[in-house]
């Protein structure tokens, strides 16, 4: 990753960068801090797959935002081939690697949720990144150190994101899984738009709720998220696409 490699590879991807404020300035500031924390061989996910997000999706055409907090740290063996499980989505690792216990909680209330889910053997949620933006608050980390780069600077690239979203016409539904996902939808309360606040789907969080929240088994947010989506006349997410 070159000096200023993120605000270039962002600038690029028009679907985004044309509707954000101007993030030059502040991606090179990030990258800066990253560098001064990390050497390069140690940083996750690969350069080609920091904003992969973005690349799947439109600010125009997303209906969904589920944020996630740090990008995976592990890089395990998939058939004698070192891979990592970060690939720039929250919450989804790439075909053949494990799943990870949140996923698979994931999967659990999608179950509970459609009668059509059938769980699968893998954890790549690609297919629902047209319409959803799987967004982690930091975008990178440091192998095997979890949140690593959470003070350089993503959280102020995250928040602007969202910011902006708020300001959009068309409703979105935020999927706020865990109090950190509580703080940064925050602004999208009380809005033309939508929060379903439920606890982490870790197996420390899953089952907990609190005084403004539910917990996430059981909080039916994928039907619910849907609901919502068609009362304002967009299309339902199609959550059963990512079976094999």
């Amino acid at each position: 990753m070159s000096l200023s490699a993120l605000s270039k590879e962002f600038n690029c991807i028009k679907g985004w960068a044309n509707s954000l404020p101007p993030m030059t300035d502040l991606l090179d500031e990030i990258e800066t801090n990253i560098h001064n924390i990390s050497a390069p061989e140690l940083i996750l996910p690969s350069n080609n797959m920091v904003f992969n997000a973005f690349k799947h999706s439109t600010y125009d055409n997303i209906s969904v935002v589920i944020v996630g907090q740090d990008p995976y740290h592990q890089t395990p063996e998939v058939n004698g081939v070192t891979v990592s499980q970060a690939m720039g989505l929250s919450f989804s690792v790439p075909q053949g690697v494990k799943i990870p216990p949140s996923l698979r909680n994931i999967y659990k209330e999608l179950a509970n949720n459609l009668t059509d889910f059938n769980i699968p053997q893998h954890g790549d949620l690609s297919s629902w990144a047209k319409q959803i933006l799987l967004l982690n608050s930091s975008l990178t980390v440091e192998h095997s150190k979890p949140a690593a780069h959470a003070k350089t600077g993503w959280n102020q690239f995250t928040e602007q994101v969202i910011e902006t979203l708020v300001q959009r016409e068309k409703p979105i539904v935020f999927l706020a899984w865990g109090k950190h996902a509580h703080k940064i939808t925050a602004c999208a309360e009380n809005t033309h738009h939508h929060v379903i606040k439920t606890s982490h789907p870790s197996p420390l969080g899953a089952t907990k709720s609190g005084q403004d929240f539910e917990s996430f088994l059981g909080s039916q947010c994928f039907n619910r998220a849907n609901e919502l989506l068609i009362q304002s006349g967009q299309q339902p997410i199609s959550w059963a696409n990512i079976a094999d």
